[in-house]
């Protein structure tokens, strides 16, 4: 549940519902519970975690899609694993709002290789 819960903080600091520090604090719960996780799971615990601790540093907005798409990767069957793992990349680009599509783009460029190269999609 500590995965899920950094989650609806995070989402509820973007609406101005919680604060920062209650954000990071699920954040950091939900990256502990990942540490005895493995697999997809483990990453997807990551993503939520990265996402809560860091939302408010955009220099590190790459963090929990790069889990997330590891997650999707993991949880591929035997063999389709990286065609799992563009899906979700391709997923995630289609959702970023027009104002900073770009932006995003270009920095997952530049810092692609920091980040398992998961941004080939």
């Amino acid at each position: 549940s500590r995965p899920r819960q950094a989650i609806e903080h995070v989402r509820g600091w973007v609406r101005g519902e919680a604060t920062m520090t209650q954000s990071r604090a699920a954040g950091g719960h939900a990256m502990g519970a990942a540490r005895v996780l493995s697999g997809a799971a483990r990453n997807a615990a990551f993503a939520a975690g990265q996402a809560g601790v860091v939302a408010h540093v955009a220099a590190h907005e790459l963090g929990a899609a790069a889990y997330a798409i590891r997650a999707a990767r993991d949880a591929a069957p035997r063999g389709e694993g990286e065609s799992a793992g563009r899906l979700e990349c391709r997923w995630q680009r289609e959702q970023l709002p027009d104002a900073i599509r770009e932006l995003v783009l270009d920095d997952q460029r530049l810092r692609n290789a920091i980040c398992w190269s998961v941004f080939e999609c």
